[in-house]
């Protein structure tokens, strides 16, 4: 049965879903920053997904960073699996602009995160309906 690692749980908000994966926001408001996680159990790698679910991981990701990128006013996707920390497999998606926080470097440890507001979470639920694929089924707010 999937489950949300713990430290996504905590660091993240819940969007919904798509045919594989749950989409998360990152709760750090310097950056659209989204997270895209399998709904398969005890994956930690890629290679451990079967051959169609590894191209339908690509397809939801690479949906995400174009939508992303026209939604948001990207300068530059930034679209990555790292999985030091948390070993669950997850893909971010991260929506840069050239006046962010962090610009040029990477995100990771940066800055300390700033917690959206329910006004702009909602903000950004908003956005995402407008743009989001049939197959997409948001989590009840």
């Amino acid at each position: 049965m999937f489950a949300l690692d713990p430290r996504l749980q905590q660091d993240t908000l819940s969007i919904g879903d798509f045919p594989l994966c749950r989409l998360l926001l990152m709760n750090d408001a310097q950056y659209p920053w989204f997270i895209l996680v399998p709904r398969r159990e005890e994956v930690s790698e890629m290679f451990q997904l079967g051959a169609d679910e590894q191209r339908q991981l690509w397809q939801e990701t690479t949906f995400l960073a174009e939508t992303l990128k026209d939604t948001f006013g990207a300068d530059k996707m930034n679209v990555a699996t790292l999985g030091n920390v948390v070993s669950q497999l997850h893909m971010h998606v991260i929506v840069r602009r050239r006046e962010d926080a962090a610009w040029p470097s990477p995100v990771w440890g940066r800055h300390p995160a700033v917690a959206y507001s329910a006004e702009q979470v909602a903000a950004i639920r908003a956005k995402l309906r407008l743009v989001l694929a049939d197959d997409f089924r948001f989590v009840e707010e």
